[in-house]
């Protein structure tokens, strides 16, 4: 309180005026104005503003910093955003630095940079610029920051990543590395994989870095202008699509080349997909197309339509698709290729993704192979309220045929969630089991002696699936199976919702009512009565 006292004087050692200025105003009047000031000035108001408890006035501080980043003020703005621990304002400093390295490396603010700071920005793997740029600039600092540990700013270099003749003209004269620390560099360089070093590469999250804008390029493959021009509408049989031939030792593929070493763990592809069949294939990575790492394979499973791929994150510069397995000839056909990084979390599991969301739907490319309905996918849209007698599920006739689902790719399934046709008092029995190809079955559910109504809620241990066999066997009222919905994995959210109402949603008929049979489509194409007042089915082609 000594500023009660008469004449007393409280001198501020850590601001300048015009930023104690700025913040006076600001306490009586609500307002200031940012655009007007220096950088230097808007960056000691941001540190009064942490000072003395002001967050909204800190925030909006820093998303103005944000917006007029450069090469001269990203360091110094870098520096106070990580020492007030500002989330926002440290991500875009990172991100501005990522993009421009090189630039940051030998500006003047880079040997300004506290020491902490300083290693937080070279330690990333996205700070990609080339290692000797890196060892010069960090050389610059120590001699512009003479007190500090300069062996432990050394260490952030990765020398391995650089040439041996980088190693013995640049660095071994400079004198701040031993000559072990460099003859250990050359060992592991020789010693190592290419893909085993640990290398810098550009870190764009969520964007789609195989595109023209950032320089990517089929370099192999047949018609390579398709792959990568975005249009993932417009192919046919004739044309939209990049390819390869299928061969027995797998030296055909489909090639990328990025536009710079690039940070990715998420690829998607668009299998081409104008008919019902599949594809097999593996996915690898390289820095210098000689020493490849393989990040996806799919070689045993079958695939088709939009491929959603994970893998922990690698640097590379080149990718390569190589088909396995078409269900129709000898030729892997791609529609569109995308890479990037992704900052959405997500689980692996014997190198397939566990899904936390429904992966059977329309949107997820799952799609309805066998048994018959009057709308294809009705069993996978979603709709688990309007359904009756004549609509609204899937079927199929006991004691042959079943509802199959295939979904687009592999993942690692452990639980299944059904809607069994519920309109009346009728309960059924059957099994499930999964399948990778097609051709071996596993059975993770065997209901055929339980009575079953309604709602069903499968659980059995993870294991690869995309197959899913949904097999009837009992149906108190007639001969057919009916489905109304199909889930994998079961989700939470709506089992609670389900069992918060009445099972008997749906049922849009008087109980007394007596349905007519109609015909629904059935996968082959012909017309069949199936519906759940119906005994039989009959051939009926007249709505073809």
């Amino acid at each position: 309180m000594r500023e009660s006292q008469p004449e007393a004087e409280i001198p501020l050692q850590d601001t300048t005026a015009e930023a104690f200025t700025m913040l006076l105003k600001y306490i009586y009047t609500g307002r200031a104005t940012l655009t007007d000031e220096k950088e230097e000035v808007l960056l000691d108001f941001l540190s009064l503003a942490h000072k003395y408890g002001f967050p909204e006035l800190e925030d909006s501080t820093s998303e103005y910093l944000c917006t007029i980043l450069n090469i001269q003020n990203v360091c110094m703005t870098f520096d106070v955003a990580s020492l007030y621990s500002l989330p926002k304002l440290t991500s875009m400093c990172c991100m501005f630095m990522d993009r421009n390295a090189q630039e940051v490396l030998s500006s003047e603010g880079f040997l300004s940079l506290s020491k902490t700071a300083l290693l937080n920005i070279v330690l990333r793997d996205s700070f990609a610029a080339p290692e000797k740029d890196i060892f010069l600039a960090l050389l610059n600092w120590c001699k512009h920051n003479s007190k500090e540990n300069h062996a432990e700013i050394m260490q952030a270099v990765r020398l391995p990543l650089m040439s041996l003749t980088e190693l013995l003209n640049v660095v071994r004269p400079s004198g701040l590395l031993s000559p072990d620390a460099i003859l250990d560099a050359i060992k592991v360089r020789s010693e190592s994989r290419d893909m085993d070093l640990n290398y810098r590469g550009m870190l764009i999250p969520e964007e789609n870095i195989a595109t023209m804008k950032y320089g990517a390029q089929v370099v192999k493959g047949e018609l390579k202008s398709a792959l990568l021009d975005g249009d993932t509408q417009n192919y046919d049989l004739d044309h939209g699509f990049s390819r390869h031939p299928i061969d027995d030792d797998c030296r055909s593929g489909i090639e990328i080349k990025l536009g710079q070493p690039s940070i990715i763990n998420h690829i998607r592809i668009l299998l081409w997909d104008r008919d019902s069949r599949s594809y097999s294939y593996f996915i690898e990575v390289s820095m210098d197309e000689l020493d490849w790492i393989r990040v996806i394979d799919h070689s045993q499973y079958l695939c088709r339509s939009w491929q959603k791929l994970y893998f922990p994150a690698r640097v590379c510069r080149y990718i390569r698709i190589v088909g396995t397995h078409n269900t129709v000839n000898k030729i892997f056909h791609i529609v569109a290729f995308e890479c990037m990084f992704t900052n959405k979390t997500f689980t692996l599991e014997k190198g397939l993704l566990v899904p936390m969301e429904n992966v059977a739907t329309i949107a997820d490319c799952a799609s309805v192979i066998e048994g018959v309905s009057r709308s294809r996918n009705a069993l996978l849209n979603g709709d688990t309220k309007n359904y009756d007698w004549d609509s609204g599920y899937t079927c199929h006739q006991l004691g042959s045929g079943a509802i199959v689902v295939q979904l687009a790719q592999p993942y690692m399934i452990g639980s299944i969630r059904l809607l069994l046709w519920d309109c009346d008092d009728r309960s059924y029995s059957y099994y499930i089991e999964v399948s990778t190809n097609q051709q071996q079955w596993t059975m993770v559910a065997d209901r055929t002696k339980v009575t079953c109504k309604s709602w069903q809620s499968v659980t059995f241990e993870r294991r690869p699936a995309s197959f899913i066999r949904i097999v009837g066997t009992h149906n108190t009222a007639n001969e057919v199976f009916h489905c109304v919905h199909f889930e994998c994995p079961e989700q939470q959210s709506n089992q609670k919702e389900e069992n918060s109402e009445q099972s008997g949603t749906g049922d849009t008929s008087p109980a007394s009512q007596q349905p007519d049979p109609h015909a629904l489509q059935a996968p082959s194409g012909n017309s069949l009565h199936s519906s759940p007042g119906s005994n039989s089915y009959s051939a009926n082609r007249q709505h073809q």
